[in-house]
């Protein structure tokens, strides 16, 4: 922590960054996302096992690209959104740092998104065991059973679209849920509504969801949205070949055609 504080402090003294997207102290076991503009706030910056929110869902907002250049505290998740963003042409080469503390208090800097691709070739995802568990058990039902799975966890939806706001992947700068002329997605928070809203979501998250849980973790009724991106990461890596935020140069899977592409999926 201490290295991190350093370089953040020398980063902003030298002119090299504008802002430092970080880490703060929050409330109960959650750490709060802070923006440390001056030197002397570095101290404020702190990393640990509280800091669970993907920073990066930062580096596409208007109102943060006007502080300018940042450096960002990224975990694996924040490491793969950079790169997919890059990929999506959201982020350029050289225009941010990006910090990553390991748990040891070590701190590596990446000076391009190529040093970025080789350190997550080699790192290591852990997924929760519980919610391998759960994820086991879906997969075991059948069709009629997970339809009814899903559906009983979407009828919970109050439409709040947390899960959107909190999601790094979710940077249109108005949503389809925000068209009226035609109206696409029903507003109240009812069967149709609800089901079109999560199916739509998930779909524009196929093969660009970098597995970061903040979506669930967002949503106050708890839905495992967890569960479904990472059914459908799993389907696309299967299928095509391809894991979102491992390269910062990637084709869609969605929409690219390839004449190798398995096709037993249609049914």
């Amino acid at each position: 922590m201490d290295e991190l504080r350093k370089k953040a402090r020398a980063l902003l003294e030298a002119g090299e960054v504008r802002v430092v997207i970080g880490y703060g102290g929050g409330t109960g076991d959650r750490a709060r996302a802070i923006f440390v503009r001056e030197p002397e706030r570095a101290d404020e910056l702190i990393f640990d096992g509280r800091c669970r929110q993907n920073l990066a869902i930062y580096l596409t907002r208007r109102e943060v690209k006007e502080l300018g250049k940042p450096a960002i505290v990224a975990t694996l998740p924040a490491l793969k959104t950079v790169l997919q963003l890059a990929g999506e042409f959201q982020i350029a080469e050289g225009g941010l740092v990006v910090l990553a503390p390991g748990a040891d208090g070590s701190l590596i800097e990446f000076k391009t998104f190529a040093d970025i691709e080789k350190y997550l070739a080699g790192a290591a995802s852990p997924i929760d065991p519980a919610e391998q568990a759960e994820m086991d058990r879906v997969r075991a039902m059948s069709p009629d059973e997970r339809w009814k799975y899903w559906l009983g966890q979407i009828s919970r939806c109050i439409k709040c679209y947390a899960c959107r706001q909190a999601c790094p992947m979710c940077y249109c700068p108005r949503c389809t849920v925000e068209c009226n002329q035609p109206q696409w997605i029903p507003v109240p928070s009812h069967e149709l509504g609800n089901l079109e809203w999560n199916v739509m979501r998930a779909m524009h998250l196929a093969g660009r969801c970098v597995d970061c849980g903040d979506c669930s973790r967002a949503c106050p009724v708890g839905i495992p949205l967890y569960l479904l991106n990472r059914v459908l990461i799993g389907d696309i890596e299967s299928n095509f070949h391809q894991r979102a935020g491992m390269k910062a140069e990637v084709d869609y899977a969605l929409s690219t055609f390839h004449p190798d592409d398995r096709e037993n999926f249609i049914r």
